[in-house]
């Protein structure tokens, strides 16, 4: 049952933990059917008041795992299970059984209980099998976060989205519009945004309201012409930046093929002090094989320009695990932004999206498979060694579902360059207004440890036509804190 199977039929005693039972057996196969029956099952698991018994049925003997005391039954349930899978698999999956979004939260609650830091990953060992280096990277990343998360409501942040890019990469599951077939779309979106931009800068400014960070991203922002670029440029920062203390003003600009020299100066003009150049990988087959119209020199040559009109803070993102990519590939990755230097750096896990191409493709067997485990955590370990021989702390991290090898994206930087948005938006202790097509606004009430989310319409057409919509109920959410 363990090698090369497509499908798996679990005969499960208690279906109150089948969702449990789903999430370990999804760790360990990804893109097979996963079916629940007491017929021609493949894998049985009784669940008793005190033991887990698992059988296989191609297993000798039954697996026993005795529950412990005072252990969430839930948690135990997902341990068993996840035991007697590496047993079986001799899969190596550093996370173990955690498979939140946010796991740095679980280290920092131990923390403030008084936990220090080897009994913070005793327990991240003993109730989810989690690795010594991935507890340590919660810590880590836990601490810094404390010292930079929101603590005052009427500070907030201003994200504003362009649904555009120059092409859809092939793992892309997000709202982003091939610029090729949208251009007659752009007009009217900027129009429309424009009419967001200066109804929430002034609900902002009638509120007293603090912008810590403004963070323009997508898509790509830089997908758009010179002039429309410019245009939007100027919008956000006359409403946004000029004239508050503003604490970072990123732009996202992504795509090398879409970023010229003059949406650089551009950018310069209007204060932005920090940039995203992101290649993904320095390898010129995978460029081609993920839909990118680029090649590794013109990402040498986009950031030498970046640097050249005075650029201090660039972030860099690879991915680990892109389709055909092994070891010496990301090896070789590893080594060109060693070469260039970038202050922050981004590793993303690839993430399979139901709603992308590549998950089509590889359901249908008709792209390169992903790295083995053991290679992936090869990967994961060479982007480490990249920050440390960069003199980088992970800053930030979070999870995200179906990650080839159930890894982790995490954000590198040295101590000055740190991205306050990305914490921000991470922790949720902030209030974000998102504008623009798909920006989903992240409402916090701090004193009721709640937030509450505004997110607008996906399509750009139903954005453009329904924008006073938008403006409107979102000020009505926003209303109920301020």
């Amino acid at each position: 049952m363990i090698n090369n199977i497509k499908a798996i039929k679990i005969k499960l005693s208690d279906m109150k933990y089948r969702y449990d039972v789903f999430l370990m057996i999804n760790l360990f196969f990804s893109f097979i059917d996963i079916d629940f029956g007491d017929e021609d099952w493949d894998l049985a698991i009784d669940i008793e008041r005190d033991r887990v018994l698992i059988k296989g049925k191609d297993d000798e003997q039954v697996f026993n795992y005795e529950i412990n005391e005072g252990c969430k039954p839930s948690e135990e349930i997902k341990k068993s299970i996840f035991i007697y899978l590496r047993e079986r698999t001799q899969k190596v999956l550093p996370w173990g059984t955690l498979v939140g979004i946010r796991p740095s939260k679980k280290a920092l609650d131990l923390l403030e209980k008084g936990y220090d830091e080897e009994a913070v990953i005793a327990h991240f060992k003993e109730r989810h099998e989690a690795s010594r280096e991935k507890a340590q990277l919660c810590i880590d990343v836990a601490k810094y976060e404390k010292s930079v998360v929101n603590k005052d409501t009427n500070t907030i942040s201003i994200y504003v989205g362009m649904p555009f890019c120059p092409t859809r990469c092939v793992y892309c599951s997000f709202t982003a519009n091939p610029i090729g077939k949208a251009k007659s779309l752009v007009k009217e979106y900027i129009e429309a945004l424009s009419k967001e931009i200066a109804s929430i800068s002034e609900y902002v400014k009638s509120k007293n309201l603090k912008i810590e960070t403004v963070y323009f991203g997508g898509g790509t922002p830089t997908s758009v012409n010179n002039e429309e670029f410019e245009e939007v440029m100027s919008k956000i920062y006359h409403a946004f930046v000029e004239g508050n203390e503003v604490k970072e003003f990123t732009v996202e600009c992504g795509r090398v093929d879409s970023i010229t020299k003059e949406k650089l100066e551009s950018m310069k003009r209007y204060k932005v002090d920090r940039i995203s150049i992101n290649p993904q990988t320095l390898n010129d087959k995978t460029l081609k094989l993920i839909g990118r119209n680029h090649n590794t020199e013109a990402v040498y040559e986009c950031f030498k320009t970046a640097r050249e009109l005075g650029f201090d803070n660039i972030n860099m993102d690879l991915i680990v695990g892109l389709p055909g990519e092994n070891l010496e590939d990301i090896k070789r990755s590893c080594a060109g932004i060693l070469e260039m230097n970038p202050d922050n750096l981004t590793i993303h896990g690839l993430s399979v999206k139901r709603g992308s191409r590549l998950y089509e493709n590889m359901i249908n067997n008709i792209t390169h498979k992903v790295p083995e485990q053991d290679e992936l955590n090869a990967m994961y370990e060479a982007t480490k060694k990249l920050s440390e021989d960069m003199g980088m702390k992970p800053y930030y991290m979070y999870r995200q579902k179906n990650m080839v090898g159930s890894m982790e994206n995490v954000g590198y930087c040295r101590d000055e360059k740190i991205c306050i948005y990305n914490i921000q938006m991470i922790e949720e202790k902030q209030t974000i207004i998102a504008l623009g097509a798909d920006g989903v606004s992240k409402v916090v009430f701090l004193d009721e440890n709640r937030l509450e989310r505004f997110a607008n319409v996906k399509d750009v057409k139903e954005y453009n036509s329904r924008v006073d919509e938008m403006i409107e109920r979102k000020i009505a959410l926003l209303n109920t804190l301020y």
